[in-house]
């Protein structure tokens, strides 16, 4: 945005100077050129005038003197022609051969002269044109034309004087662009200045919503009065936005532990009963009701999971992925070999290190062989990878179990969302929510996907660090 507004700024100055410019150039030119037209169009009628008597009595030679003169003081050379369209004198007496080259261009004016017309003011003058100022002025004795006297003016003078003009205007337009240039970045940046802190603050916003961190304020310190009023603004709609999100997780995080007691002392009574119910439907009854007990404290855990992940912003811990992913498989293989369940882990051994919120491997890695074990079949394996591609480092869990359709792989994420094929399974539908959260925490990606062979791939890449 910085870059376009200077540049509509420096366009319009361009456009102000060569708008200007151009016309005050051209009118220089023209001025120097008219006052070089009724100079030299005064000289010639004045020996049209001198020419009168001398061609009248036929001796055109008593004027050769004066044009002499003239052509020794100005460098401007001046022929009398006679009625006839005959030159009869000339400044440069015996050198007149060397007007021959201009011959064509002075026989136009003279013949005009001879038929009574004067010459006419040309174009505008210019510098890099060479062309000699040429005028013809008729010889007039009792409103009869007897002769002409032609004047050729070399205008490299003038056309200097033109060309020093339009110098000194170039270095005034380039002066005012250059000045335009140096008002414009800084009044740009100071304009835009607080919509660079806008925009920062709303990913420092949308950081916070993650991290649950306080998003630091816009302020007012600077910019134009509508800017500042925009960034107070912004920084109540934070503060507003930051505080619901903090009221709803502690909410969330509150309730989830009170709930625990209770639930733990029903759960109790609960089992107090069993042995104590003779009835067969009651017992049936006693039994469902443990069994959605335990459902619901399942559901507590999970929602007091997320609530932590959700909290778990700020500092991240490096930790070695080979290393959490060994002691994980570890103890989850007991629970594989009750269900005859292999877990097998794959590493490159370099000692991968990431950034991640604190116990947030190990969370990541009980959610994600949880869910994998209860949906893989019996007499297959689960499959943990970690391996380093690039800066980056790739930490996925395979399993060989009924997985999804391809249409179900974005919603998985969603916070109690279950496949209808595996209601019949026991969890809250919170694993791979919180597996979402914690990758966010840790700048890293998740991606879901459909394997060969069957079965569900869950794959996360995080920022790598050094191994030491």
């Amino acid at each position: 945005m910085r870059v376009r507004l200077q540049g509509i700024v420096l366009t319009l100055v361009a456009l102000l100077v060569f708008g200007l410019g151009i016309p005050l150039a051209r009118s220089i030119a023209a001025g120097v050129q008219q006052d070089l037209f009724l100079d030299r169009l005064t000289d010639t009628a004045r020996f049209a005038s001198l020419a009168q008597r001398p061609l009248l009595d036929n001796k055109p030679n008593l004027i050769e003197a004066v044009l002499r003169r003239y052509t020794e003081v100005y460098g401007v050379q001046v022929l009398v022609f006679d009625q006839d369209g005959k030159q009869v004198a000339s400044s440069l007496g015996p050198d007149a051969a060397r007007l021959d080259s201009h011959a064509e261009r002075i026989s136009g004016p003279a013949h005009e002269a001879l038929a009574g017309r004067r010459s006419q003011s040309g174009g505008v003058l210019m510098p890099w044109d060479a062309t000699p100022l040429v005028l013809a002025e008729p010889v007039l004795a009792d409103g009869e034309v007897h002769g002409a006297v032609v004047t050729l003016s070399d205008t490299e003078a003038e056309r200097a004087d033109v060309l020093w003009w339009w110098l000194l205007l170039a270095a005034g337009g380039i002066l005012a662009f250059t000045l335009a240039l140096a008002v414009a970045i800084p009044v740009v940046r100071w304009i835009l200045r607080p919509v660079q802190r806008l925009d920062d603050a709303t990913g420092a916003l949308v950081a916070s919503v993650v991290s649950g961190r306080q998003a630091e304020p816009v302020g007012e310190s600077s910019g134009p009065p509508e800017l500042r009023q925009l960034g107070r603004s912004f920084d109540r709609m934070a503060e507003s936005v930051s505080g619901a999100l903090a009221a709803q997780r502690a909410f969330v995080a509150d309730a989830s532990h009170q709930l625990r007691n209770p639930l733990t002392a029903l759960k109790i009574r609960l089992g107090n009963l069993e042995g104590h119910v003779d009835d067969e439907p009651a017992a049936a009854d006693l039994e469902a009701a443990r069994v959605d007990a335990g459902r619901l404290h399942q559901i507590l855990d999970g929602l007091l999971s997320m609530a932590r992940a959700e909290a778990s912003g700020g500092e991240l811990d490096p930790v070695v992925l080979d290393d959490v992913v060994a002691e994980r498989v570890a103890d989850w293989s007991v629970v594989g070999q009750a269900r005859d369940v292999r877990l097998v882990v794959a590493t490159d051994g370099g000692g991968t290190r990431v950034c991640m919120p604190p116990r947030g491997a190990e969370t990541i890695l009980d959610a994600l062989l949880d869910n994998a074990l209860k949906f893989t079949t019996a007499g297959t394996e689960i499959r943990v990878a970690v391996e380093r591609d690039g800066d980056r480092a790739r930490l996925s869990v395979r399993d060989h179990g009924p997985g999804l359709r391809p249409d179900e792989l974005d919603r998985a994420r969603d916070r109690f969302w279950r496949s209808p094929a595996h209601q019949n399974v026991p969890g809250s539908g919170l694993g791979l929510a919180i597996v979402s959260e914690l990758v966010a925490h840790a700048d890293g990606e998740l991606e879901l996907d459909l394997p060969e062979g069957g079965g569900l791939r869950i794959t996360m890449t995080f920022p790598g660090r050094p191994a030491s």
